[in-house]
């Protein structure tokens, strides 16, 4: 019995004819940007990027005490002070007074989902897309940690912004659990109507620092 597949490929093999041969795969595509990792520049399109998906994004120093003000001041701003947070997240991003749960990989969905935030680092930042990659290392966690609770508070060095995806993708492994963000969780319907929070955190809060 030939099924409908083999049905369309047969077809497509006879218009084809006898002997086809395939096309060559262009390959002159751009792999870098203009900018070297971490300048002015490509900070300032990223956040113009994250702002225009509705992410908020707050500038600081990139020493961690600075780190863990902003941290804290994002959070209290929306009445949190309850957060979840990679094992290998340094401790002053989150000692400003917060209730922090370490995560050990035990905490189900289900309690996640009672936690309002996670807070993490990231891997690379590319300012042409506007999106953060997050690999599942000690800084950024595994993947259920960011995207159950409601609000995700992800802190993004200036020297890991890079200006072109290429870029980004030769700076990661491939092997890891990669994770690609680019503004806060939403989807529109039919008829455009926008909803946040479906398949990750309602809320993307971007701690720049540097």
């Amino acid at each position: 019995m030939t099924s409908a597949r083999d049905e369309v490929l047969a077809r497509v093999r006879g218009a084809l004819g006898e002997g086809a041969v395939a096309p060559p795969v262009p390959r002159a595509y751009r792999n870098s940007g203009d900018y070297a990792p971490g300048s002015p520049e490509l900070a300032t399109q990223l956040v113009d990027r994250l702002e225009d998906y509705r992410a908020v994004v707050v500038r600081t120093p990139d020493d961690d005490q600075s780190i863990g003000i902003a941290v804290a001041q994002a959070l209290s701003h929306r009445g949190i002070h309850q957060v979840i947070t990679p094992p290998g997240l340094p401790a002053e991003w989150t000692a400003q007074g917060l209730d922090v749960r370490k995560d050990t990989g035990a905490a189900t969905p289900r309690e996640l989902d009672t936690i309002p935030a996670v807070v993490t680092g990231s891997a690379v930042a590319v300012s042409e897309t506007g999106t953060i990659v997050l690999d599942g290392s000690a800084r950024c966690g595994r993947r259920a940690i960011t995207l159950v609770p409601d609000t995700h508070v992800c802190v993004v060095a200036t020297r890991d912004i890079v200006q072109t995806v290429p870029e980004g993708l030769r700076r990661l492994d491939p092997a890891r659990p990669l994770t690609l963000i680019s503004g806060p969780s939403a989807t529109s319907d039919i008829e455009l109507s926008r909803v946040e929070g479906v398949h990750g955190p309602r809320t993307l809060v971007v701690v720049l620092a540097g």
